[in-house]
């Protein structure tokens, strides 16, 4: 079994050319957590590379459309480093950012944003010329649908949008150009909590199938989980992705029931693990909680845990930092997974 774990074992805790000329006034709640933010929206490339998740109208089986529209905002004032955000999807969907050389592996994308919103750029656009560009892998960045905006699944919304997201994936692999056994999930923060929901409840029945695509696996062929949350329970947990995903004082068993590491089992797809130890927002015990559950179902796991980096450094918050390395060490740990999937 294939292990490697960088930095101590256990830690001390601790192209937007839309701006618009007015800051929006958000909800206080949203404020006190977020800087400003003023209305943006998906590029012209972006909304010609959506593939809906579900049939028909776009709704999830026994969903209802969200009083308001989908909505996106800018948070940089810099318009060549964009930090976008989007909320009230009601219709979930793919982006796809292909290669121009394809290797004929394949990525689910789920950024992070606490469940409270999906961030786009940081965790999503800015990973294509690493991973698209120098790795070859066919991106598919998923816009899910958040739990507290009221929709019929609550919890289980944004795990029935990743099962399906992989399902269509890898239902037309290849007419991608894609090998259906190398489909890997790539999640951050909230995003790697779904992730690894995914990885370890692919096979919950969440609704019935709808179509010949729910009859495909859910199950990728390997995860990366990027500083992500995992524990819903304990003292580690992140309070406000565990208040939107379960609400202010979930029962301890269904916090529990909601924590990825408890579910591992032998059939985990292999993993691959990021944190930074200085992260103060998600502790790294979470990473090492997987890892730790990884290692007792005997699953292939690389950990890589870096000094500094803090939390949601993605792709471009790592200048002069060691964690700066953690992309290419992804794309020289994927190209492994060739010859461990089934």
């Amino acid at each position: 079994m294939h292990q490697r774990v960088v930095g101590a074992a256990r830690p001390p805790r601790p192209l937007n050319p839309w701006g618009a000329a007015a800051w929006l006034v958000l909800s206080a709640a949203a404020h006190a957590a977020q800087p400003p933010a003023w209305p943006s929206q998906e590029t012209r490339a972006e909304q010609q590379a959506r593939i809906a998740l579900w049939p028909g109208d776009g709704l999830a089986p026994g969903d209802r459309p969200l009083a308001d529209a989908q909505r996106v905002f800018e948070r940089s004032r810099d318009p060549v480093v964009p930090d976008r955000y989007v909320d009230r999807v009601g219709r979930p969907y793919l982006v796809v950012q292909r290669p121009a050389h394809p290797n004929g592996a394949a990525l689910l994308v789920i950024p992070g944003g606490g469940y409270a919103r999906i961030v786009l750029d940081k965790e999503g656009t800015a990973l294509a010329p690493a991973f698209a560009g120098r790795g070859g892998i066919t991106l598919f960045v998923l816009r899910y649908r958040l739990p507290g905006e009221g929709h019929a699944d609550g919890a289980d919304a944004p795990l029935a949008d990743a099962q399906r997201a992989l399902r269509v994936i890898r239902a037309q692999a290849r007419q991608w150009g894609l090998d259906p056994h190398r489909i890997g999930v790539m999640g951050f923060s909230a995003g790697g909590h779904l992730a690894a929901s995914l990885a370890t409840r692919y096979g919950d029945a969440l609704h019935a199938p709808v179509d010949a695509i729910d009859r495909a696996s859910a199950r990728p062929d390997f995860q990366l989980l990027v500083y992500p949350v995992i524990d819903m329970a304990g003292p580690d947990a992140h309070a406000g992705s565990r208040r939107q995903l379960l609400g202010d004082a979930p029962a301890p068993e269904r916090a529990m029931a909601y924590s990825p590491q408890r579910h591992v089992d032998a059939r985990t797809p292999p993993a691959f693990l990021v944190h930074a130890q200085d992260d103060d927002v998600v502790p790294v015990q979470n990473s090492l909680s997987m890892y730790d559950a990884l290692r007792a179902a005997d699953v292939p796991v690389e950990m890589h845990l870096f000094p500094r980096g803090g939390h949601g450094f993605g792709v471009r918050g790592t200048n002069g930092l060691t964690a700066e390395a953690w992309p290419t060490l992804a794309l020289a740990w994927i190209d492994t997974q060739r010859e461990v999937s089934p």
